[in-house]
């Protein structure tokens, strides 16, 4: 035990990733098995744990996984999630504010200076005056990111879009109105993307909440954005079938 945990605060300490797995009913109980984002792994578990790790790393936090006769513990560490917003307009700075009481690294890029500022984006961790392929390239999106275009512009809306669908980013969500979300599915058709990568695009982006203000449509963006991290397609407890809370 004292091996594995001494393999894994580097990690931790570093900002890396990686999940400790470990056997909590079927053969092998108490097994553990640490599995490094590169795939390297630390600890006597059995080697075939070492398979749910690319998903449990996606799921980004603690969960349970039924592997074959084996119940498993997935016990994620990482950095916080991020959220990048292109368009440093009201709703990003609403964006920002509530994703940190999340927790959340906040990140708003914009390539016009004169919106782009402290003074309108005060809870953004950080802020970006770069345009759609300067920000992509100092971010670095991965599959604890999500991102949501806000410009309603096709020269940042375009390149944005299409970076994200070739990353393993965990949400991609744009403003919009259903008939502009249609025609810019076809200009990303154009660009060699294929329907099962623009049907990753939350679009237009948001739960169904009747959002009107600026932090309205942040609560109903954000509130989709934690949907899918957690593998749920929100709604109405009441009317739920699943667990209240994500099991752990």
């Amino acid at each position: 035990m004292t091996g594995l945990f001494d393999a894994l605060r580097p990690i931790v300490e570093a900002g890396g990733r990686a999940v400790v797995l470990t056997v909590v009913a079927g053969e092998g109980v108490g097994a553990k098995l640490l599995v490094r984002e590169d795939g390297s792994t630390a600890g006597g578990g059995p080697a075939d744990l070492a398979e749910l790790a690319p998903a449990a790393l996606r799921r980004g936090r603690g969960h349970t996984i039924q592997q074959d006769a084996r119940t498993v513990f997935a016990d994620v560490y990482g950095p916080p999630p991020r959220l990048l917003v292109y368009g440093a307009v009201d709703t990003a700075e609403a964006l920002c504010a509530q994703a940190k009481l999340l927790g959340w690294h906040t990140i708003v890029a914009d390539a016009r200076a004169r919106f782009a500022t402290r003074e309108r984006m005060p809870s953004a961790d950080e802020l970006l005056v770069l345009w759609p392929d300067e920000a992509l390239e100092q971010v670095r999106l991965d599959a604890d990111t999500a991102l949501l275009v806000l410009t309603h512009d096709d020269k940042f809306d375009l390149p944005l879009l299409e970076a994200a669908l070739r990353t393993d980013v965990f949400y991609v969500g744009a403003l919009g109105s259903r008939r502009n979300q249609e025609r810019r599915r076809g200009l990303l058709l154009e660009r060699g993307l294929s329907e099962a990568d623009l049907d990753r695009i939350a679009g237009p982006s948001g739960l169904d909440i009747g959002a009107d203000t600026p932090a309205e449509t942040a609560l109903s963006m954000l509130a989709e954005i934690v949907a899918v991290r957690a593998g749920r397609s929100g709604g109405r407890l009441r009317e739920a079938k699943t667990r209240i809370h994500a099991p752990l």
